[in-house]
């Protein structure tokens, strides 16, 4: 029995043993601090794009955006009921100012103004008859007074069932191009009814704002530039001809309208359009950032650059657009290194560590700026 207790502690002691040499000798608890692995192991610096920034010369004026409108613009209804007997143009086509588009059933107002015209002409023998009978003093003054009455009144529903029967004819007030008709032949229209639209293209108008703080360089006349997206390389010019002389309280703008040159009727209305307002000057040595670098936080405009290897995110203020670039009117200055691609990531944050690349595989200025500024 005796030998038998004796074995668990013996076994406990050897147990007790182990330990205490585990802690002497640096085992692996504690030179990994309890968590195991080499201290300082981090992640590799992410990669990224870049861009170094360099003052550009960049024409003064103001960029916004804008849309087109047709300089003349109708929609054609008919004054009177009717059925339409005639469709005169083609849909899509142009047409002239007075050609006929619609004509509608003119049978009834035709028969009106004939019973009109016979009715006249009873008035016009009754006052004659009555003008010799007053001569010879047959018949009073007021008899003759209503004959002449009576024939005024039947002149005057002549006219006025003419004029109806020329409404049966609906013509272009404008010389322009037609759209799709919403009718067909045989139907019957209301006063009032939508049959077609008919715009004028050359010239075209844009409409767009400018800010209030802007306004003292706008004037009438004044030149634009406009680019459509449907025409990326081809830039179209016209003139400023109106301005709005109210501002809009809520974004502190007014309207403007120019009118461009649009041969062939290459613009259409409705086409969204970025508008360049030229406002003289010369040019003006500006920081330009790619747009591909712009990030947005509500209202808040920002980018990432590199500095020391790091990412810093540097909030800025934009003013005018060109083709691909922004300025940058506050925030960063030439020679600072934006990173383009790779920012967008979700573990992009301020102070990570990244390593810039050439886009594509080929070296850029601003990836080289980017590496030497790494390595500082």
């Amino acid at each position: 029995m005796r030998r038998i207790a004796s074995i668990p502690l013996l076994i406990m002691l050897a147990l007790g043993g182990a330990i205490a040499c585990s802690k002497q000798s640096g085992g692996p608890a504690a030179a990994g601090g309890g968590h195991g692995g080499p201290q300082g192991g981090g992640m590799p610096p992410m990669p990224v794009e870049a861009y170094t920034l360099k003052a550009q010369p960049l024409a003064a004026g103001i960029e916004t955006v804008g849309s087109l409108r047709a300089d003349e613009s109708v929609v054609v209804r008919p004054e009177v009921a009717g059925r339409i007997s005639r469709i005169h143009f083609t849909e899509g086509g142009s047409v002239v100012a007075g050609d006929p588009l619609f004509t509608l059933d003119a049978s009834l107002g035709q028969a009106s103004l004939n019973e009109a015209m016979a009715n006249l002409q009873n008035s016009r023998m009754a006052a004659e008859r009555a003008q010799k009978l007053i001569a010879q003093k047959l018949i009073a003054q007021s008899d003759y007074d209503k004959a002449n009455a009576q024939m005024r009144v039947d002149d005057a529903r002549v006219a006025s069932a003419r004029a109806m029967l020329t409404k049966m004819t609906l013509s272009a007030p404008f010389a322009g191009q037609v759209g799709l008709r919403e009718v067909s032949v045989g139907d019957f229209v209301n006063v009032g009814q939508d049959l077609v639209k008919l715009v004028r293209l050359d010239p075209i108008e844009v409409d767009f704002a400018a800010p209030e703080s802007a306004l003292s360089q706008v004037r009438n006349g004044q030149k634009i530039n406009v680019n459509v997206d449907s025409f990326p390389n081809e830039p179209f010019s016209g003139t400023v001809v109106a301005i709005d002389p109210v501002v809009d309280p809520v974004t502190r703008s007014a309207k403007l309208r120019a009118q461009i040159a649009n041969p062939g009727g290459r613009l259409h209305p409705g086409q969204f359009v970025t508008v360049q307002l030229v406002t003289g000057g010369g040019n003006v040595d500006a920081v330009l950032v790619p747009e591909q670098a712009l990030m947005q936080d509500g209202d808040v405009r920002f980018v990432y650059t590199i500095v020391a290897g790091k990412a810093k995110r540097n909030e800025i203020k934009t003013g005018v657009r060109v083709p691909g670039f922004v300025q940058v009117l506050s925030g960063l200055k030439a020679g600072d290194v934006v990173i383009t691609a790779g920012q967008t990531k979700p573990i992009m944050h301020e102070g990570l560590d990244v390593k810039p690349l050439p886009p594509d595989g080929v070296p850029t200025p601003g990836a080289a700026a980017a590496a030497s500024a790494t390595k500082d």
